[in-house]
């Protein structure tokens, strides 16, 4: 359990982000309906954007500093200079000790105790769901490892005497929450838009460190032990056929032509009928 006895004016926040997989980029295979992964870059998340200006924007409004956290492979370090930009101390790189894609709630671990060794955090900012994983797990998962409370799906958020003020997008509503800090609070696409840095401030990046962890010498954390944790397989694949009818309508009357066509609508029952 992190030691939150001593408070600073200060806030100390933690932005969770993520080395995702440019799913701009993925292709499916056409025999097995996989998707093809090997070579597609990756790149810093789109949602892991607005987790940065999300918590920028809070150091701004009451002062103090960020800190991203992440998980993936050590060749990454350059990928991280724009995040620098937007006015991040620093970038925290975890090497990922596991092949292939890492199970949240590995995930969850690791952040968890990177998150530990830093130290006095009063807020962690992540993202609601990652672009290529879509699980909505680490968040919760990074709460309960820490035994905070976490409030997601937050479109807006401050820090108010010593708590976290958010507005939760509830689909048909929108519920106002607080939380006693420290907390973690993950956040939806539509909360912000993400600032551009200035070529100053991307020339400011460059100085600024990232930092590599290693899960084992620097977490304690036993590689054996996390690999045997279980992790999302896929034991199927299979495509959506579709069945087009090619039906061309033609003549010269529209009005025919109209009818003719609600009619065919009518029959395969893609509309109903009024009275």
């Amino acid at each position: 359990m992190l030691d939150y006895s001593r408070r600073r004016d200060l806030v100390k926040i933690v932005a969770c982000i993520k080395y995702s997989l440019d799913a701009s980029e993925v292709k499916v295979d056409p025999a097995s309906k996989a998707l093809k992964l090997a070579g597609v870059p990756h790149k810093v998340g789109v949602i892991d954007k607005h987790v940065l200006e999300m918590a920028v924007s809070l150091k701004e409004a009451n002062g103090g500093t960020v800190h991203a956290l992440t998980v993936g492979p050590a060749n990454a370090k350059e990928s991280f200079r724009e995040a620098l930009a937007m006015g991040l101390e620093d970038v925290i790189l975890i090497e990922n000790p596991i092949e292939g894609q890492v199970a949240p709630d590995v995930t969850a671990v690791i952040l968890a105790e990177a998150i530990k060794k830093i130290g006095d955090v009063d807020l962690i900012v992540c993202g609601e769901v990652s672009d290529d994983g879509f699980t909505y797990q680490v968040p919760p998962r990074l709460a309960e490892a820490l035994n905070l409370p976490q409030v997601s799906f937050a479109r807006t958020a401050a820090i108010k005497d010593g708590q976290l003020v958010a507005d939760r997008d509830l689909e048909d509503s929108v519920q106002t929450v607080a939380a006693p800090l420290p907390a973690v609070l993950s956040v939806m696409e539509e909360c912000n838009n993400p600032r551009r840095p200035t070529l100053m401030e991307a020339m400011k990046a460059k100085k600024k460190p990232v930092h590599i962890w290693n899960v084992t010498d620097d977490l304690g954390l036993d590689v054996a032990e996390l690999q045997q944790k279980v992790a999302l397989e896929t034991v199927a694949s299979e495509g959506v056929v579709v069945h087009r009818k090619q039906q061309m309508l033609k003549g010269d009357d529209l009005n025919a032509l109209s009818e003719e066509l609600v009619n065919l609508l009518l029959a395969d029952h893609i509309i109903e009928g009024g009275a």
